[in-house]
């Protein structure tokens, strides 16, 4: 297990990995079709997009959660 103090890095590079997995999985398919090389294209794009995607959430996150708790209500 992963110490506490990690989470906040763990829940960006898990968020950022999986974002980017997605979107760039929908991007490769709909720009260059289902074939034999969607795959690797896919990783190829990806990865990449991981490397943007990680530390734009780190850098977003903080923002992204002061605007949430401005737009909930308090109970």
């Amino acid at each position: 297990m992963i110490p506490k103090k990690y989470a906040q890095l763990m829940f960006s590079l898990i968020l950022s990995g999986l974002m980017s997995l997605l979107v760039s999985g929908i991007t490769t398919v709909r720009t260059a079709g289902l074939h034999d090389q969607t795959l690797g294209l896919w990783l190829s794009a990806w990865l990449p997009a991981w490397m943007v995607a990680f530390p734009s959430v780190m850098e977003v996150a903080p923002l992204t959660q002061k605007l949430v708790a401005m737009l909930v209500r308090k109970d």
